[in-house]
């Protein structure tokens, strides 16, 4: 039987591509240092595993899940932002438990677009936004994330005809692949902007934790209006070191929240009850463990930032996520030296093209292996002679 037209769009999965590259070479017998990956490398703070066996044991958790979530959990999204950003959020109508932020940024074209409609995507971005559209026959344009405009969108540069055509939009703030940061002005814009053309907006805030030199990222539903005009999707994976849990949720805009419950009805009952009582623990327990998170990354930041400089490899300091964005050599493209780098010196990285042709001429390099191993590669990256040191 043939794949659906549906499934022959999607895309190449990019990172599956990654993983096997790696893999060959790891069954090759070599010592390869994998900062390519974007999947956190420290265990789930202890109370919130506990919090899942306790749960677990209770055979009313064996149960099916109410539908659109328990209501502990949205209780708890909901007082996790009027702590983080003084934002209210109505539990009831304002919020919607995903499996993992990825399965609502596929599903919300499907929930809020009719087939050949157009959305504006960030480029580079997440690779799997283009998911989303492959799955709803949806149409896209990018919007280019350039060094010199820090990596924003500019509002301004998108063609008159798509600002009144576009019905959704993405941000991504800390952004995945650059590792750069919005404020609060940038927010403000984007609220103007989506009432002015009538576009909705979907900020992607997996990295929302993760802030550097002091600075705590914003929430884009601190800007005034902007439940007005779209949602927020925020995930545990990064924050709690939860990626292998698949729990997130969405919150903002009681319409859009509404679409994602109505789809979910359809195609799941909702998460593991137990999962869900250790994400309300998470969101309402200690923090402790989330300001060690962060204080670890910046490490590893400043680590990599020293190690790089002292090879003559220059680039902008990341403000927050766990990633970095490395500019190439002139003489490769960027799927060309990530190979290099890993036949050569046994070193992973992301190549920048993967994240749409605006990331040609990076690579991304992520922060999820100890101090130690980020020196060691690059001391490997230095014995190859690419960079002038100076």
């Amino acid at each position: 039987m043939e794949f659906s037209n549906r499934l022959q769009r999607l895309p190449e999965q990019f990172f599956a591509r990654l993983v096997r590259n790696v893999q060959q070479a790891v069954s090759e017998g070599r010592d390869v240092i994998n900062l390519g990956q974007g999947n956190p490398d420290q265990p789930t703070p202890a109370h919130i595993v506990k919090a899942l066996q306790e749960s677990a044991e209770n055979p009313v958790t064996h149960k099916y899940s109410p539908f659109r979530g328990t209501r502990e959990l949205k209780e708890a999204a909901a007082a996790f932002y009027k702590r983080e950003y003084a934002v209210d959020i109505d539990p009831k109508t304002e919020v919607a438990v995903l499996f993992g932020a990825k399965a609502g940024l596929v599903e919300l074209p499907l929930c809020v677009m009719d087939e050949g409609q157009l959305m504006l995507l960030p480029d580079p971005g997440y690779p799997d936004y283009l998911s989303g559209t492959a799955l709803a026959g949806v149409r896209y344009e990018t919007m280019p994330l350039t060094e010199d405009n820090g990596f924003l969108p500019d509002y301004g540069a998108i063609p008159a005809e798509s600002r009144e055509e576009a019905k959704l939009l993405y941000i991504n703030y800390p952004n995945n692949p650059t590792g750069a940061t919005a404020d609060a002005a940038f927010f403000d814009d984007t609220v103007a902007f989506a009432k002015q053309h009538d576009i909705g907006i979907v900020h992607d805030f997996a990295y929302g934790a993760i802030g550097f030199d002091g600075a705590k990222p914003p929430s884009f539903l601190q800007a005034e209006g902007a439940k007005e005009v779209g949602v927020e999707l925020y995930t545990l994976s990064k924050t709690y070191n939860m990626a292998g849990w698949r729990i997130g949720f969405a919150v903002g805009n009681p319409q859009i929240i509404e679409a994602l419950n109505l789809i979910q009805d359809h195609l799941y009952v909702s998460l593991f009850p137990a999962v869900q009582h250790a994400a309300a623990e998470a969101l309402t327990g200690s923090q402790q463990a989330v300001d060690e998170l962060v204080a670890l990354y910046e490490r590893r930041r400043d680590t990599l930032m020293r190690e790089a400089a002292r090879i003559g490899w220059h680039f902008e300091a990341p403000h927050g996520s766990f990633f970095a964005w490395l500019p190439v050599p002139e003489r490769f493209t960027s799927v060309e030296f990530a190979d290099y780098l890993l036949k050569e010196a046994d070193v992973a990285v992301a190549a920048g093209s993967g994240f749409g042709s605006g990331g040609e001429g990076y690579v991304r390099v992520g922060l999820l292996v100890d101090e130690d191993r980020i020196s060691e590669a690059m001391r490997r990256i230095e014995k190859l002679g690419l960079f002038k040191k100076g």
